[in-house]
């Protein structure tokens, strides 16, 4: 048994790692502020979760401890770290940060469009 919970955790861990380069690559190649971001919150989230239950896991399992301070991390980071990309993302879109040459579409500046149409009315 204690052979098939170390190969879970250790699954578990090997997935966080490789979302976390993942993260890395994506930061160190992305070409703007909005798709750096979207990596950094999403594959980020990913790799955190994958490592925080992985550890949860181990003390759980192999050590006996269950701790709810691991859980609660990982629920907290699950809700707010893909929020917060979005909230940077959108503060560098409404400070004027320009999207690289090979952004296709422009969705929120459309949407901030209607929203602006809407409140002179």
């Amino acid at each position: 048994m204690i052979l098939v919970a170390n190969i879970i955790i250790a699954l578990f861990i090997l997935v966080g790692v490789f979302f976390t380069v993942v993260t890395v690559v994506g930061i160190l190649r992305l070409p703007d502020v909005y798709t750096r971001a979207h990596a950094a919150s999403k594959s980020a989230t990913l790799g955190v979760l994958g490592i925080l239950i992985g550890v949860f896991l181990h003390f759980w399992w192999i050590k006996g401890h269950f701790s709810i301070q691991l859980l609660l991390g990982s629920v907290f980071l699950f809700i707010t770290s893909p929020v917060g990309g979005h909230l940077m993302s959108r503060a560098a879109y409404m400070s004027g940060v320009k999207p690289t040459d090979l952004t296709v579409g422009d969705d929120l500046g459309e949407a901030i469009g209607e929203q602006k149409s809407h409140e002179e009315e």
